[in-house]
């Protein structure tokens, strides 16, 4: 009899020891406190009292980096956050060089980011955030290496400036708008005034020209009645009507 009640009771330790490690989980074990192996996905068994197993989600995480106010190296206080990506590649790093891991990161990537921010200039955080986003994934990947951990990238959400900065970057903007307008608008009166000197040039160099345009800007404007028109004769064909006068006295 005393040999079903042995079997129920090893069969229950057993039971009670078999530990699940999901496909995107690794188990780190542990021997008397000692860490003894990574485990990988599938039933393991974990014989109570003298064994444990911590397991640890490998799946890439998205860490949201609150609103930090930084001063750029133009003394520019700007209000910035970010998205850090990142996830566990030395799963037994991860449980025994750091604490608590998410919130190790999540800490360095608000401090990183301030420093970063300090290091550049207003117009170069605006115009090249991708460039201070690298920066900070680059420290941020390095200083978390010995802790098992890979940043992949790190994006700047959001860059907040004060009112008064906001409102002067507008009137800039606003500036250079209309400096390209006038020099866009200089460069075409540039263009037609060359165009209509090409056309005089052509017009007082080829003959009957000037008369062949006359009348067409005289058809163009007969075409609305509406219009009064006084038409100046070209000295061109006074001196004509003359020539034939001389030459029928003659």
């Amino acid at each position: 009899m005393w040999y079903y009640f042995l079997l129920g009771v090893i069969i229950f330790i057993i039971l009670i020891s078999i530990r699940q490690i999901n496909q995107y989980e690794r188990g780190v074990k542990f021997m008397l406190g000692k860490y003894l192996s990574t485990q990988q996905p599938g039933w393991r068994l974990i014989w109570p009292i003298f064994q444990s197993m911590t397991k640890v989600d490998i799946r890439v995480k998205a860490v949201d980096v609150p609103d930090q106010d930084a001063i750029t190296k133009d003394n520019v206080t700007v209000n910035v956050n970010a998205v850090l990506y990142y996830k566990v590649v030395a799963t037994e790093k991860a449980v025994l060089e750091v604490e608590n891991f998410f919130y190790a990161v999540s800490q360095l990537a608000q401090t990183t980011m301030r420093d970063v921010v300090g290091e550049v200039h207003l117009d170069e955080l605006l115009s090249k955030r991708d460039d201070v986003s690298h920066r900070i994934q680059q420290i941020v990947d390095k200083a978390t290496d010995p802790w098992g951990i890979k940043v992949l990238s790190v994006d700047l959400k959001h860059i907040e400036l004060p009112k008064d900065m906001q409102r002067t970057i507008a009137k800039q903007a606003e500036a250079e708008r209309e400096k390209r307008a006038v020099i866009i608008k200089a460069e075409g009166e540039v263009a037609a005034a060359d165009n209509m000197s090409k056309a005089a040039g052509i017009l007082a160099t080829s003959p009957g020209a000037l008369h062949l345009r006359t009348l067409q800007s005289i058809n163009d404007l007969s075409s609305d009645q509406s219009n009064t028109v006084i038409f100046a004769v070209p000295l061109e064909i006074l001196r004509a009507f003359e020539g034939m006068g001389k030459d029928k006295r003659e």
